[in-house]
């Protein structure tokens, strides 16, 4: 394939990342809604939620092993296929197994897509922090509309039209990623075999740092899945205003990524990270206190916003630690923490609310993640210790 301008280069990917998380959006409000609406308990949701991701954790890493085998396209492309999968299928569900065989389609194309994409992100031409942030911000505006348009297409259509919907966006990113261009192996690039690439990196200290701010990071995007539509509703919202306040958390991300990405100072590895930690807990927790909408969306915004910077933060520290070889199994292995709040926010939320209450849930969350914030202080001292920079120039080597 001849090479590429810049131009015909980045703006197939990132339309087609933009119909991904249009797709991916619109599940965020429909599938809690609609296993609420089939009658389903709490933990029923949480594990119609969380289940797949066991999945998910595994694939995840195996994409980031084939990002750095065959390239991030390949893998883009077969997400895209596999989210249109799952529309079709959420479309045809009726019950527990179809909505489960389709969110796992659905974790697939997730596992897949969230290392190619990235991958693919850091290699774009222009710095690194610039494309980076604007990856992130395409991903968030995405999922804004996504969010928006599922509860406006709910309202006045119902769940079938809706899924529909998705499938087709799922389809059209196929269509637009198409149109990315095959990067060119180096000439001198050796293969090697596919997880050799972990057995480096699990080795760095930093690693375990990474993965503690990615799960922090993910708590709000994991709320989003599950139990947040559920809290509005709770509260008398209408779908469409659930979607509109979904897409809040996302408008804050955004920001992070357009706005302040080129701001932040990444040497300092625990201000930024800490900082955003506590802002996320605190307002996990306050959201189970506000009833008035302006509230919740400021919550939500603030959120969003302090969840997209610490995304941020991860992506930019697995970089400057990775090399292009193995960037994508480096992304794969920090996204751990995502994968495993995906995993274990649902099913507690689920247990918490059919105990307690969706109320004491999410203060309780909140206590938790405030927890989890202050333990990233020594974590961050252990991680940053002097013993872990031969490692680290092994690694690269």
């Amino acid at each position: 394939m001849s090479e590429a301008t810049p131009t015909s280069s980045v703006l197939p990917f990132f339309l087609s990342s933009f119909a991904w998380n249009f797709a991916l959006g619109m599940t965020y409000p429909l599938v809690p809604l609609y296993a609420h609406q089939l009658g389903m308990s709490g933990v029923g949701i949480g594990t119609l939620v969380a289940l797949p991701v066991v999945v998910q954790i595994s694939l995840n890493l195996v994409g980031g092993a084939y990002t750095d085998r065959v390239g991030g396209r390949s893998l883009m492309l077969a997400s895209f296929v596999l989210i249109a999968g799952a529309g079709a299928v959420f479309f045809f569900a009726g019950g527990f197994w179809l909505l489960l065989l389709a969110q796992l389609l659905m974790v697939m194309s997730r596992a897949m897509y969230w290392p190619a994409s990235q991958t693919l992100g850091s290699e774009m031409p222009g710095g690194r922090s610039l494309q980076m942030g604007r990856l992130n911000a395409v991903t968030n505006v995405g999922q804004i509309a996504g969010m928006a348009g599922a509860g406006v297409l709910l309202l006045r259509f119902g769940f079938g039209p809706s899924f529909l919907v998705l499938a087709a966006m799922g389809a059209l990113s196929f269509v637009l990623g198409y149109r990315v261009p095959e990067k060119r192996k180096h000439p001198g690039h050796k293969s090697r075999r596919l997880f050799s690439g972990y057995a480096q990196l699990i080795r760095l200290r930093v690693f375990p740092f990474a993965i503690m701010c990615a799960y922090i990071s993910a708590l709000p995007f994991s709320l989003s899945l599950s139990f947040y539509p559920i809290l509005f509703v709770e509260y008398g919202y209408a779908s469409d205003a659930t979607g509109t306040m979904l897409a809040l958390r996302a408008i804050g991300s955004a920001l992070a990524g357009l706005v302040i990405a080129r701001y932040l100072d990444y040497s300092a590895r625990l201000a930024v990270p800490l900082a955003c930690a506590i802002v996320t807990a605190l307002s996990v927790g306050l959201i189970a206190s506000a009833r008035e909408a302006w509230m919740i969306g400021l919550l939500m915004v603030t959120v969003g916003l302090a969840s997209g910077i610490m995304t941020l933060f991860v992506q930019m520290l697995i970089s400057e630690i990775s090399s292009v070889d193995n960037r994508g199994s480096a992304l794969a292995l920090g996204g751990l923490g995502w994968g495993l709040s995906h995993f274990s926010t649902p099913l507690a939320m689920g247990y918490l609310t059919d105990h307690l209450g969706i109320l004491p849930a999410f203060h309780i969350l909140g206590g938790f993640a405030f927890l989890w914030a202050i333990a990233l202080i020594p974590m961050n001292r252990w991680a940053l210790a002097k013993p872990d920079s031969k490692r680290d120039n092994q690694a690269n080597s």
